[in-house]
């Protein structure tokens, strides 16, 4: 097992370059940071690159590791410089960057997500947590949409990702392909004159968008919609952030009669 002591080690430069989207896009391949995250890569059979770790971390996880993978025990210094935080745990797991595209055999059943615009990497995350716990098949992540395999969404993701299917795409044509088959797309409305999201019933198949933190969703994807949903404001808060709304309507979408 190789030691790496240095952050000047060019290993330790090329896990660093997989914060960012043009690393992990040059590489092909993205960043775990914490043991559960990589325990659950092993659990989906991800395609392991290496795993890096502390002298203390390697220890206890060494043997649940897939033979064959390389190992890197690392420094303290050198795991703070990878997480880019001063307290990480101190594991790391670098896997296969998913290249997965549109299909139109995607949309003949399950309940998918789609996201418009979302920036945040916490709610682009946790809205993908959050569908995975309401048993959707799938999200998408449409145009400005934060990556889902940057640090701080996988970090949000808490491993979801490797439970349901996770791809870009260009909205338009995830709706249309759901109308041709005659199936439902609900839209997320801040806007009274929308249809009470209480008034839908649950859905074996169908879709749910949820758009920007600002700006809402686009007004051309909120045309083609079948309809779109308003959650009613009890108290004097002026709107609910997009991941909260988004839960609300995805467990009426999944649980609903």
């Amino acid at each position: 097992m190789e030691r790496i002591l240095s952050k000047q080690n060019a290993k330790v430069k090329a896990w660093a370059k997989l914060a960012t989207k043009k690393g992990r896009q040059e590489q092909k391949t993205y960043l775990l940071d914490g043991w559960h995250l990589v325990e659950e890569a092993i659990k989906a059979n991800a395609k392991f690159h290496a795993i890096m770790a502390t002298e203390e971390q390697m220890e206890a996880h060494l043997p649940d590791v897939p033979h064959g993978v390389p190992a890197f025990e690392i420094s303290k210094e050198v795991a703070a410089h990878i997480a880019g935080s001063k307290t990480p745990q101190g594991i790391f797991a670098e896997v296969t960057l998913p290249e997965k595209t549109f299909d139109p055999a995607y949309v003949h059943d399950g309940l998918w997500l789609f996201l418009d615009a979302i920036q945040d990497p916490g709610n682009v995350g946790t809205l993908i947590r959050t569908a995975d716990a309401a048993g959707f098949k799938g999200v998408v992540l449409g145009q400005d949409t934060a990556d889902a395999y940057a640090p701080k969404v996988v970090r949000a993701m808490q491993g979801s990702h490797f439970h349901l299917e996770v791809l870009q795409g260009d909205l338009n044509d995830w709706i249309d392909a759901f109308e041709q088959n005659d199936l439902p797309v609900y839209g997320s409305e801040l806007n009274e004159a929308a249809k009470p999201y209480q008034d839908i019933h649950g859905l074996s198949a169908g879709a749910l968008i949820v758009g920007n933190e600002g700006q809402g969703l686009n007004p051309d994807l909120a045309a083609k919609t079948t309809a779109n949903l308003y959650i009613p404001i009890l108290g004097s808060a002026e709107s609910l952030n997009v991941a909260v709304a988004g839960g609300i309507l995805m467990f009426r979408l999944s649980l609903g009669n």
